[in-house]
């Protein structure tokens, strides 16, 4: 049972077709042979419908995960550690990020325990974009930008918008009461973290209480939009797929 979870099974969690809103109290931890002295939270897979894998690795003390595979996303969400490549360790802590592109290996090892959001997607080429390069750097140091000139809204790019990343990861931080300015239905899909605050997601046809901590898939076409709270800004991590046209 995840950590307080009520005894009679009561959650806000939901499932349906077009999405999932998954709250804390339902995380199942999970070893797997990348991780030692560690776990993972699947968030998102294949077997949910996700063309993409968003988990988050809790690592104890000396704890490590080792992958390779596929282009990642690394963000810290809590603690300190190394994210170690041939090149070298480099240090990070709470609120900086890392792209590895593909193939390259990487090692991130928690000098104090920690939690890290890791993102992996099957990179998808293009005619000549070239290929995507390693990016370290720190979430608050990037400028933000106004979504569509909603004053409200803030947005920051974790990663560049250039034709050689197949992926976007941002920040959007909404001041008190602040909403998108449209219901937005596309062919991208969605992954993303409550990092702060809380709010009103709709999805699909259903309409959700949404908090710090819940992570939310979405799959391509879904109906959504958010609104802040009216006493505290919010603030959430998301993933999409981008920069590529729709295969047939």
């Amino acid at each position: 049972m995840g950590v307080g979870s009520p005894a009679n099974g009561e959650t806000r969690s939901r499932r349906q077709a077009a999405y999932l809103l998954q709250t804390p109290d339902t995380f199942v931890r999970t070893p797997v042979p990348e991780v030692t002295r560690g776990a993972v939270i699947v968030h998102a897979s294949p077997a949910l419908g996700a063309e993409f894998v968003w988990m988050t690795v809790e690592l104890e003390r000396g704890g490590s995960l080792t992958t390779r595979q596929h282009s990642r996303f690394f963000y810290v969400l809590e603690g300190e550690g190394t994210l170690g490549s041939p090149e070298g360790d480099s240090g990070m802590t709470v609120g900086e990020f890392a792209y590895a592109p593909p193939g390259a290996a990487r090692t991130l090892t928690a000098i104090d325990a920690m939690r890290c959001v890791v993102i992996a997607k099957q990179y998808e080429p293009w005619p000549d974009a070239g290929f995507p390069r390693e990016l370290r750097g720190r979430e608050s140091a990037l400028a933000s930008q106004r979504l569509e000139e909603c004053p409200g809204i803030e947005v920051r790019c974790l990663l560049p918008l250039e034709p050689c990343f197949d992926f976007a990861v941002n920040t959007m931080t909404y001041a008190a009461g602040a909403a998108l300015p449209q219901v937005e239905i596309h062919y991208m899909e969605h992954g993303l973290l409550m990092l702060a605050g809380s709010g009103t997601y709709r999805l699909g046809k259903d309409v959700h209480r949404a908090e710090a901590g819940d992570f939310i898939w979405m799959e391509a076409y879904c109906p959504q939009w958010f609104q802040a709270d009216a006493d505290e800004p919010a603030k959430y991590l998301i993933y999409k797929n981008f920069n590529r046209m729709p295969l047939l």
